[in-house]
């Protein structure tokens, strides 16, 4: 349509000699088919010409109008529209985390991330499971994991965490050579059927590996030995549960809680939050710190209560989400 139309202005420039405002007036009445009071003295080219532009432009016509209605009729101008509104959204994230597969573990892991009001991208290879994580309002990719290019465009090199949650030991072995290979500083927790795999996935790059069949053992040895010890568990995971939380707080070396002792912080009398760990920068983990302890420089403090007590404590102290 857009080579008719040009085409139409530059030949009635030259062989009509109109000026290029007449030429573009006269293509387009043209191609309408509104017609116009033209004499027929005109030279034989010039008529032949305008025949072509009439024949040409109408078929042009009809055929980008026709494909418009097509796309309309199926659907595929949604796709589109969506499929770049899916790709501004991925290209506008950063310290995101990615999720590789969207099963039964994958699922559940982002509805624990928007709970968590963290931002994420799906990669899933099954057209299925695809559509489900679109349905779902998930930024998704439907592509393969273990593909550079696919990583990439999930912006792998502005992630904070990778998630390898496939049911393949082998998948999960690959992603994570290739993410750790793509992005040396991200942090990849990857999903492990057999025990031999771990440690192939450490080789690989893992920085923690996760065994659904042995967690799902702890947490059976729990409720059968200590039920309620697996009870309050369950209540501080649970993603739905709203009115308790398990949260932990990083603290930056400007942060206003550095040299500040735990009874100061008056976290349990004023912001009824306990402070159940302080993790040091060695990675030393102190339970139940005392209340004369000073809080460091990159100490991550992890403290207990409620979602809105938590958040006020932050607000309080300019400590922002990690």
């Amino acid at each position: 349509m857009g080579v008719v139309v040009v085409s139409g202005v530059i030949g009635f420039r030259l062989l009509g000699g109109y000026d290029w405002v007449s030429a573009f007036w006269m293509t387009t009445i043209t191609i309408s088919s509104v017609g116009f009071s033209e004499t027929t003295n005109s030279s034989p080219t010039f008529q032949l010409f305008t025949v072509g532009v009439i024949v040409f432009g109408m078929s042009a016509a009809a055929y980008t109008f026709g494909g418009f209605v097509q796309l309309m009729l199926e659907g595929e101008l949604e796709r589109v529209l969506g499929h770049r509104r899916m790709t501004r959204g991925i290209e506008s994230l950063s310290g995101h985390v990615i999720v590789c597969g969207y099963g039964r573990i994958g699922e559940v892991l982002t509805n624990d991330l928007k709970h968590s009001r963290r931002e994420f991208v799906v990669i899933d290879a099954d057209t299925d499971r695809f559509e489900a994580a679109k349905s779902q309002g998930c930024l998704c990719i439907c592509g393969d994991a273990t593909s550079d290019e696919t990583l990439l465009n999930a912006g792998i090199d502005r992630a904070k965490t990778l998630v390898s949650s496939l049911p393949s030991d082998a998948d999960n072995v690959f992603i994570t050579l290739t993410a750790r290979t793509l992005c040396p500083r991200i942090q990849i927790f990857s999903r492990a059927e057999h025990p031999t795999t771990e440690r192939k996935l450490i080789q690989a790059g893992a920085s923690k590996v996760i065994m659904p069949a042995i967690i799902g053992a702890h947490r059976l040895e729990r409720l059968i030995t200590r039920p309620s010890t697996a009870h309050l568990m369950e209540l501080v995971s649970e993603a739905s549960f709203m009115d308790l939380e398990l949260d932990e707080i990083t603290l930056p070396e400007d942060c206003q809680l550095i040299g500040v002792t735990v009874a100061s912080t008056e976290a349990h009398s004023k912001h009824k939050l306990l402070v159940v760990a302080v993790k040091h920068a060695d990675g030393e983990m102190s339970f139940n710190p005392e209340a004369n302890y000073s809080f460091q420089a990159a100490d991550i403090a992890i403290v207990m209560g409620r979602s809105e007590d938590i958040q006020g404590f932050r607000n309080a102290y300019e400590l922002s989400v990690g």
